[in-house]
């Protein structure tokens, strides 16, 4: 199993912290869909998502497969960890 540092850790906290964000203003924005403000927050907070995806990924490898993360070379999907043995 890969070393993994607290960069790591600190990467995909912030990649979860954003995620929650964002959960939040999704349910918000059900039931208050004319609110401009959250919108725009919303769309701040999913640029924010990909740039912070985009790091860790550059980093340490895709989060996701299935056609939703570029692969390194070589293939790198079966390296440990992944993001959710962590």
């Amino acid at each position: 199993m890969t070393q993994i540092t607290p960069e790591y850790y600190k990467v995909l906290e912030e990649l979860q912290a954003i995620d929650f964000v964002i959960i939040e203003l999704t349910l918000y924005l059900d039931t208050h869909p004319g609110d401009q403000d959250a919108i725009q927050q919303y769309n701040l907070c999913i640029q924010q998502r990909k740039k912070i995806k985009k790091e860790f990924e550059k980093q340490f490898g895709a989060l996701t497969h299935f056609g939703y993360s570029y692969s390194q070379y070589p293939w790198d999907w079966k390296e440990a960890p992944w993001p959710w043995q962590v």
